[in-house]
């Protein structure tokens, strides 16, 4: 039991901006078929749940394929006047399931979930990722993205609901700031 306490204070300041909840992380259906080939390419962030690593504004992600099942990952964001860029690794985990992919940053970190709830491949995509913490407790991470830096109210407002009829919280998600990037870069 002094285990599981300490862990869950240890991990408390690493999930100050993430969105906790009690229980272990839900199990939301995938893009059915998914084809990782189409998905790559850049994807704008519209909107996001709160998160300690993104700061900044304009931020975007480019996939682009390594092979079958890998790819390399380039995400940036602009923080008070400078670009910044981190570079990772993104893989199918389970070949049977391709929209259920893993991203690591770090070659020293596990690979985080980064499963595609939605895709239509040419304009929008639901992303999501979660955290357990010894089943007390998890930690969400939802992205609308989109292949233009705007999306539609009516398309937001959708993807919305279909994290909701998966049982995640969108209630926080805000939208991100899109506005001045290619005057900024």
């Amino acid at each position: 039991m002094k285990l599981s306490f300490a862990l869950v204070i240890l991990t408390l300041p690493l999930i100050r901006a993430q969105v906790p909840h009690w229980g272990p992380c839900p199990e939301p259906a995938v893009q059915p078929a998914f084809n990782l080939k189409q998905f790559m390419g850049r994807w704008f962030e519209i909107a996001r749940l709160p998160t300690q690593f993104e700061k900044g504004q304009c931020i975007e992600t480019n996939f682009t394929l390594k092979t079958d099942s890998s790819m390399r990952v380039v995400s940036s964001e602009i923080l008070n006047g400078e670009l910044r860029k981190i570079e990772g690794i993104g893989v199918i985990e389970d070949m049977k399931n391709p929209a259920k992919l893993g991203i690591s940053y770090s070659y020293v970190l596990p690979y985080s979930p980064y499963w595609i709830l939605s895709t239509d491949y040419v304009n929008s995509a639901l992303v999501y990722s979660c955290t357990d913490v010894l089943r007390l407790f998890h930690v969400d991470f939802a992205w609308i993205l989109g292949r233009t830096r705007t999306l539609p109210e009516s398309t937001v407002e959708r993807a919305k609901e279909i994290f909701a009829n998966n049982n995640i919280d969108v209630i926080r998600m805000i939208a991100s700031r899109q506005q001045g990037c290619d005057k900024t870069l």
